[in-house]
């Protein structure tokens, strides 16, 4: 095996633990507001994901930045990618399925892709990639059968405001590739400890924290949510950014459908369609088609 196809091995299992982390998220967020407000999860949950993240980094015997434009990156990446979207997820799935949220959330690499052409063109967009992004939309509405989404409109703002922090995740997606050099444990606890200082005095402020009396199954997903979906998460995220680029990272959102359904049938005697198995394997394809290095042309030579 070659090192590039080693390094590619790598990169899609990471994106696939990855994809298992996030698609987990939905379900301990609708187990964390049941009796934890949106607000304060979200605060609680970049507290302890950027102390945990803290503490690796020390470990490791690296340092933080300190420098005013590097923590001016980490607050804006931490508005696109935590501060927003999770407490926006967080609030619309007090009234909307986690698997309907899962379902919205999974369209993140087409507004990747289409901010990629319409506005930043920081990577090259190649036939290759319009059609990883076609082949997973079609895929995800096999998997989960279209008719799953009879359920759109019925709580119209709560799915407005998934589709707002999709368009966020697709920005912070772009956005993240400013942290090309750096340890991918750096950006991760900078936005997370970014993120934690603008929402605990908001927390403090609109839900009064000390007066909540969280169930011990909500606090044990708001740990879960804290250590596996967001601190762990991160670390790989902010690394598969630098190798696979803003789309291609982006294309564990449509992973995260087959998993979620597959866990389902495992564990709570769901069944599959048989339209998801075609899915699955237009998923597969999109995600391959947008993850695939592009090779370079070999010069010429000079004779």
């Amino acid at each position: 095996m070659t090192a590039e196809n080693k390094n590619l091995t790598t990169d899609l299992a990471l994106l696939l633990l990855l994809s298992t982390l996030w698609g987990a998220s939905y379900t301990f967020i609708k187990l964390g507001v049941e009796t934890i407000p949106p607000i304060t999860l979200i605060a609680a949950r970049t507290l302890v994901a950027g102390s945990l993240l803290l503490a690796i980094v020390w470990a490791r015997g690296l340092s933080l930045p300190r420098d005013r434009k590097s923590w001016g990156r980490f607050l804006f990446q931490a508005c696109l990618n935590s501060v927003i979207p999770f407490t926006l997820i967080a609030w619309a799935e007090q009234t909307t399925d986690a698997g309907l949220a899962t379902i919205l959330n999974s369209t993140s690499p087409i507004f990747t892709f289409l901010l990629t052409v319409l506005v930043t063109r920081h990577e090259v967009v190649t036939g290759r990639k319009l059609f990883g992004v076609s082949a997973g939309l079609v895929g995800v509405g096999l998997i989960v059968g279209f008719e799953a989404l009879g359920g759109l409109g019925q709580e119209a703002w709560a799915q407005l405001a998934i589709v707002v922090a999709t368009v966020s995740y697709a920005g912070a997606a772009i956005f993240g590739k400013n942290f090309r050099g750096l340890d991918p444990m750096i950006p991760a606890a900078g936005s997370m400890i970014c993120g934690a200082i603008l929402l605990i005095p908001a927390s403090l402020i609109v839900d009064r924290p000390w007066t909540l009396a969280p169930s011990s199954e909500s606090v044990m997903a708001l740990l879960g949510l804290s250590v596996f979906s967001t601190a762990l998460a991160f670390v790989i995220y902010f690394r598969l950014i630098q190798t696979l680029g803003s789309v291609g990272t982006t294309a564990q959102a449509y992973i995260r459908v087959p998993i979620g359904v597959g866990l389902g049938v495992l564990f709570l005697g769901e069944t599959l369609m048989p339209t998801a198995w075609l899915g699955l394997v237009c998923v597969l394809a999109g995600v391959i088609a947008m993850t695939w290095p592009t090779r370079k042309p070999v010069p010429a030579a000079n004779w």
